[in-house]
């Protein structure tokens, strides 16, 4: 939270959003700083269940700020929900397993579990809890598909574009699926809502097989967590140089 105060008086711009991991320390620290009036991203969600908590803990903070006066109009977030790492985990279980029930379950893991967040997202917003705070001002949390570039060629290279269409949604494509996309990606309108129970049915599948909806996402939140670790330990050393050499 120290941080997170940090720089954003650093850079005192209205449209910063300061990077807060979705792990359950992170938790209590999303309501504080919204509470405070910092624009949050919550990154590195995978479960529903904590898309769920980050939620609460969104609208917890906004509470917060109502009581401390604050103008909620100011306030912004975004819930970044991971994608195709899902794929890539569960895939990979997939074919260990070797059998064509396995085979055909292959590519469609990240999808449904977007769109069940995307159902979560939805059930929310019709809470009297949300209307009450967009009552007085407040901005949604908009769901945000992070990692949707495609990693495994065999798959559409707008598979995680064209296949998470939703209104109020916000897609942070890499340049090579932006481009992709440009070149022949289509849009036939939504392409989430309607779909919720086949999601669910294909979690249950998965789960038929062994494969463990909590293990995966416990699984690739510590390495989310690692790789962000690494890459932040990158940037401090990365930043020092520089500032030595110009110091020098």
């Amino acid at each position: 939270m120290t941080q997170a105060r940090a720089l954003w008086q650093a850079v005192a711009e209205p449209n910063l959003f300061i990077k807060i991991p979705a792990t359950r320390e992170g938790l209590a620290a999303i309501t504080t700083v919204i509470a405070e009036g910092i624009s949050v991203n919550v990154t590195l969600i995978f479960a529903l269940d904590r898309y769920r908590e980050v939620m609460d803990a969104y609208l917890s903070g906004l509470e917060r700020a109502v009581s401390a006066g604050r103008d909620l109009a100011r306030i912004h977030s975004v819930a970044s929900f991971f994608v195709s790492r899902v794929d890539t985990e569960v895939d990979a279980r997939l074919d260990a397993l070797a059998t064509p029930e396995a085979r055909g379950l292959m590519g469609k893991a990240a999808v449904a579990n977007a769109r069940l967040a995307y159902q979560a997202f939805e059930e929310t917003v019709a809470g009297a809890r949300w209307r009450r705070l967009a009552e007085v001002g407040a901005n949604p949390q908009r769901p945000l598909w992070a990692s949707t570039g495609v990693k495994n060629p065999a798959y559409p290279d707008t598979l995680y574009v064209t296949e998470l269409v939703a209104p109020g949604t916000v897609n942070t494509m890499p340049g090579s699926t932006l481009a992709a996309f440009a070149d022949h990606g289509e849009v036939a309108g939504d392409t989430v809502r309607g779909t919720y129970p086949a999601a669910r049915a294909h979690l249950d599948a998965l789960e038929r097989l062994g494969i463990g909806y909590r293990e995966v996402t416990d699984t690739l939140e510590r390495e989310g967590l690692a790789k962000f670790e690494r890459s932040w330990d990158e940037l401090g050393h990365t930043v020092s140089h520089e500032l030595h050499s110009v110091t020098s």
